[in-house]
């Protein structure tokens, strides 16, 4: 297994580019572990709070999931503080071979991929503009990457880390709010180019705010501007979220490929 990934990897995340559009874009960045075989296995974890990704191909065989278990272990990540973003098939594998290693592996997150090649305007009618970020938003920003993470109760960082992200995204202009009639920030989004696709995230409506269609409107708005920049939209959702992903279908986001978290 080789520690750098190269055009190779990238093919080989081709043939999922939905369900692990994200593994190709931080599988270039600062990880703690990138293992490749360049054919069968890519391994990528960028450090806590955030999941180790294993990517496999369809129809791997049971010494191929064994390989990928073994490997786990020898990275000290089968410990059970430790989550991985995997197939359907090796979370089965790895929860059962777990069993006999006394660890108890469950599915916490199932995850749906969708993508939008024709927004829908919605139907609903809102009050109320889109509105681009900037310094002047700054620690407000900093404050609706925090009640986000809070709310998804995963991948929680220090407030410092949230600070770096909102500086970021407000640098590219790719930050957005829902900015009410009465000037309140309602809904949050944002979004990251990877390759020839944007991944949309930081989807988060104030409690006060919920059901009013905000985020529905904002999420079209930033997917339009995604689409307009030249990529193909894309999303995960939490596939139990029944609501949340009806509201991006209504807006022409289709389901086009399923992972989980299990932990």
């Amino acid at each position: 297994m080789d520690n750098f990934v190269d055009e190779r990897d990238f093919e080989l995340l081709a043939q999922d580019k939905y369900t692990f559009s994200v593994l190709s874009r931080i599988i270039r960045g600062e990880c703690e572990i990138r293992l490749t075989d360049h054919e069968r296995m890519i391994i990528c974890f960028t450090g806590q709070p955030y999941p180790v990704w294993i990517w496999t191909p369809d129809g791997a065989s049971e010494d191929e999931f064994e390989r990928a278990y073994q490997l786990a272990k020898e990275l000290n990540v089968m410990d059970g503080e430790h989550r991985f973003n995997i197939k359907y098939e090796l979370a089965e594998y790895f929860m059962d071979r777990a069993k006999k290693d006394g660890l108890d592996l469950k599915i916490t997150t199932n995850l749906f991929a969708y993508d939008c090649p024709s927004p829908i305007a919605p139907s609903s009618v809102v009050d109320g503009k889109i509105h681009q970020c900037t310094k002047e938003d700054f620690d407000i920003m900093v404050d609706f990457f925090d009640m986000f993470h809070e709310a998804v109760g995963i991948d929680k960082e220090s407030r410092e880390t949230y600070r770096t992200y909102a500086e970021n995204d407000i640098g590219k202009g790719s930050l957005y709010v829902w900015e009410t009639e009465d000037g309140k920030y309602a809904s949050s989004c944002n979004w990251h180019p990877v390759q020839d696709m944007a991944s949309i995230g930081l989807v988060y409506t104030r409690d006060e705010y919920r059901r009013r269609h905000y985020a529905e409107h904002l999420v079209y708005q930033v997917t339009k501007i995604a689409q307009e920049a030249g990529y193909l939209p894309m999303l995960y959702t939490d596939a139990d979220y029944v609501a949340s992903n009806a509201c991006y279908e209504k807006i022409g986001y289709i389901l086009r490929g399923k992972l989980c978290t299990i932990g």
